[in-house]
Formats: C-alpha cells, sequence, structure tokens
C-alpha cells in the first residue's frame, strides 16, 4: 500500500497530461499505470509516483487567493542525474523557469538545483547531489 504520495489537482487535465506523460517518460522512462478522464496516475519502482486528478470531479470549489495563503504552498521534488539536461527537457514539455540551475551549498554540500513552472504553475525543483 502506498502511503502517501503526490495527487494534483489540476484545471486543465488535458494539459497536464501531456506534459506529464512526456517529463515523466523522457526523464524515468515511465508511463501512466492507468488514464481515465480526468485521473492519470504513474508508478516509480512499482510505488504511486504521482497521480493527476481534474479538480473540476471534486465538486470542491477552489480555494480563493486569500485561503490559499499565496500561490507556492507545495512543490514536487524530482531527483536527478544531471540538472540541466532535466531542466531543458521540462522546458520542451512547456515548463517555465523559476530559478536556472544553481549550486546550493547551503541547502547540502554538492546539492544543485532548479526550479521550474508546470503548465498550471506547480513548482517544479529539480536537484542533483
Amino acid at each position: 500500500m502506498d502511503a502517501l504520495y503526490p495527487r494534483l489537482l489540476v484545471r486543465d487535465f488535458p494539459k497536464s497530461l501531456a506534459f506529464y506523460q512526456g517529463v515523466l517518460r523522457d526523464l524515468l522512462g515511465v508511463e501512466p499505470v492507468k488514464v481515465l478522464p480526468g485521473y492519470a496516475n504513474w508508478d516509480i519502482a512499482g510505488e504511486a509516483g504521482l497521480v493527476l486528478f481534474d479538480h473540476a470531479q471534486l465538486g470542491i470549489p477552489p480555494a480563493s487567493p486569500s485561503q490559499e495563503g499565496g500561490a507556492d504552498r507545495a512543490m514536487l521534488v524530482m531527483k536527478v542525474d544531471d540538472v540541466e539536461k532535466a531542466a531543458a527537457i521540462l522546458e520542451r514539455h512547456g515548463a517555465t523557469m523559476a530559478a536556472p540551475p544553481q549550486d546550493r551549498p547551503a541547502w547540502g554540500p554538492t546539492l544543485r538545483t532548479a526550479h521550474l513552472r508546470d503548465p498550471e504553475g506547480t513548482l517544479i525543483e529539480l536537484q542533483s547531489y
């Protein structure tokens, strides 16, 4: 049983599905386990890795900006071998750069990161160490 995994609630399901299908295929060589209208999930090494869910299917209105407490309340973190190469893959699939690849010695002696936004604005951190 997968105890904890990210489920992204998205507003433009087809666009998000296309983005993550391309990114996860190119970075990890994985395909979705299941794709249904408004739902898709990927397993990585036999465990849940990511689920996309169409927010409209919840039947709950999205939080207002004052309820959200700001735009960035969560981010996806992907460990990669090469931050620059992974960032280029994400950009090719429609991500936008928020912070370019850089060393982060204050966070970890060999840590290198880049921060990008997926097509809906979700923050993604690429990291290698």
